[in-house]
């Protein structure tokens, strides 16, 4: 992000921020999307954390700093959306198709649906720990500074969650194959 626009719309500027919540809305909500496994959620937690960041703007002390201020913010949305959906009885999820070149694409959704049922499994918290670490490509202290814990512990956490993402990709592969894609 633009240092100066992020610096205009610290001053209240709508126009500056306004530019901003189009640069950074898709990145936003495809974090949101791939945490929560849910459209409407990630909408839900995309809107919520632009309002915030428009009505929280005077706590952001850095500009060069915006973008992980908005994860952060979006991380904490996440959690809340997550919260209320533990009252929610249906869940819906979509695997988006992704090939390699060359790749033979019945394998790929094999894949694709064997990881989407393990990541299903993880928490909202595990969840996005991956999606911060390896979606995003964030280094251990960036994830741990939006995610507001010390380094070690998202280190720990982020092993259980594959531990624990890789274990449920065990017992899929070990059901028979109807059973298996039931999910």
């Amino acid at each position: 992000m633009s240092r100066v626009l992020v610096e205009r719309a610290m001053a209240g500027d709508h126009e500056a921020f306004s530019e901003l919540t189009r640069l950074s809305i898709a990145k936003l909500y495809a974090v949101a999307r791939l945490s929560l496994r849910d459209n409407e959620r990630a909408e839900d937690a995309t809107q919520e954390a632009l309002v915030a960041a428009w009505r929280w703007f005077s706590t952001l002390r850095d500009p060069d700093r915006f973008d992980a201020w908005m994860r952060r913010l979006l991380v904490h949305a996440c959690y809340r959306e997550a919260a209320q959906a533990k009252r929610r009885t249906t869940i819906e999820a979509t695997v988006i198709s992704i090939t390699r070149p060359g790749a033979d694409p019945g394998a790929a959704l094999a894949d694709q649906d064997q990881i989407e049922r393990g990541f299903r499994r993880l928490s909202p918290e595990q969840r996005t720990l991956i999606v911060l670490h390896f979606y995003l490509g964030l280094p251990m202290a960036e994830t741990a500074e939006i995610l507001d814990l010390p380094v070690g512990t998202v280190k720990s956490r982020l092993f259980r969650a594959i531990q624990q993402m890789r274990a449920a990709l065990e017992a899929d592969a070990r059901l028979p194959p109807i059973q298996g894609r039931a999910g």
